[in-house]
């Protein structure tokens, strides 16, 4: 029966850095800048910090949806493992007991364990099973009962969550190339704190003026921005807001989708510019450039405008709309501060989200006048935002140049 009683880490907000935070801080790892616990900031601004990327998708017999990511996404893990030297063991297996067996030997030598799961098979994530989605992200397991059959783990939650051992088994082996997926990680290497910090910088300077990695370079950074700008305001162009996302359904599932990215998924709110700015305040010291610390307060205000965006993509002028966005925020924060507990709570809003919906599909509340205005109401926004970042940026440019 390992557990780890001692366990006490639920800070981190995002599956990837945040598993990681909670990782090292029970391990005892410490950040030589601070003598404390390597922060979330720090590692989000490591993997190469926040972006600006906007994708649409639609699929058949699926809502269309808007995406916007707020973060790099670009192998995070994997650029932070590189930065950092920290040595990990992946331990892999196509086997359900095996990876059982994986599991309880970190857990019989003292560590928690990453472990990648389907996050819609996760069943204090209260969403409905699909055979079409999911979603392979590492959470972090800290016991194991074999004689209750109970898991339990952080997972972004501040409380402890807990569920069947069998759940667990089912969302570890939902895909094949995650399949059973345990990583053991070794301290980072304090002596390439620095270099990685300088790395990560360039790195989100990049990300906001040159082409991704990946895909179009008309979908990511300052020219991500201009498109979602463009098709807000120019609707004879072939995928425009007014042509793939006119009032009715389509217009609702858009509005929700992004307000998702921005406010809710792995983070709260502000587009996560208010932990880049905490990055900054880091590397400010630990790089001795006191101007960072400046730019930190530039996201800061960039995080109020991304909160302004979200809230104008859900106005309270709209009263379903209105109750969308606070119901969706108060999911968010139960799971956030309740956990588990909060799981029946929030299966009623669910339900009530889901009358909202059909609500909005039958009488959508926006007149076509109306929603134009909408539409320039959300550009003005996302132009307030796209002129806050990019002075930032410039300015950060400029402190990296030196």
């Amino acid at each position: 029966m390992p557990i780890l009683s001692d366990f006490d880490q639920f800070q981190g907000l995002h599956w990837e850095t945040g598993s990681l935070r909670n990782y090292f801080a029970y391990k005892g790892v410490r950040a030589p800048h601070t003598g404390q616990a390597y922060s979330e900031a720090i590692l989000l601004g490591i993997s190469s910090g926040i972006v600006m990327g906007y994708y649409t998708f639609d699929y058949q017999g699926y809502d269309p949806m808007v995406r916007i990511l707020t973060r790099n996404t670009f192998a995070p893990l994997e650029t932070i493992y590189q930065r950092l030297e920290i040595q990990t063991k992946i331990i892999q297996t196509a086997s359900p007991e095996k990876g059982v067996k994986n599991l309880l030997g970190e857990l019989e030598a003292g560590s928690p364990a990453v472990v990648y799961a389907d996050m819609y098979s996760l069943p204090y994530n209260a969403t409905a099973h699909d055979d079409g989605m999911w979603a392979m992200l590492p959470i972090l397991v800290y016991g194991y009962d074999q004689d209750d059959g109970m898991v339990w783990i952080a997972d972004r939650s501040r409380r402890p969550l807990s569920i069947t051992a069998e759940e667990l088994t089912i969302a570890r082996g939902r895909t094949k190339k995650n399949k059973y997926r345990l990583l053991a990680h070794e301290p980072p290497n304090p002596d390439k704190l620095v270099s990685a910090v300088e790395d990560g910088l360039r790195d989100c300077i990049q990300y906001y003026i040159q082409p991704p990695p990946q895909g179009s370079k008309n979908n990511f950074g300052f020219l991500g921005f201009k498109k979602w700008i463009n098709l807000l305001l120019k609707p004879g162009q072939g995928s425009s807001w007014k042509k793939e996302f006119p009032p009715g359904s389509r217009m609702y599932a858009g509005l929700i989708s992004a307000f998702q990215d921005i406010s809710i998924f792995g983070k709260d709110g502000g587009a996560e510019r208010d932990l880049y700015a905490q990055f900054l305040d880091e590397a400010s010291i630990l790089l001795v450039k006191p101007e960072l610390a400046v730019i930190a307060g530039q996201f800061r205000k960039s995080a109020v405008a991304w909160n302004n965006l979200a809230n104008t993509l859900l106005p309270d002028e709209i009263p379903l709309f209105m109750e969308t966005r606070t119901l969706m925020l108060a999911k968010h924060h139960l799971f956030l501060d309740q956990g588990s507990s909060a799981l029946e709570e929030i299966r009623q809003i669910n339900s009530r989200l889901s009358e909202i919906q059909i609500l909005v599909s039958e009488e959508f509340p926006l007149s076509e006048s109306r929603a134009e205005e909408m539409r320039i109401e959300i550009a003005d926004k996302v132009i307030i935002v796209h002129d806050l970042e990019f002075a930032a940026i410039q300015n950060l440019q400029h402190v990296m140049a030196q």
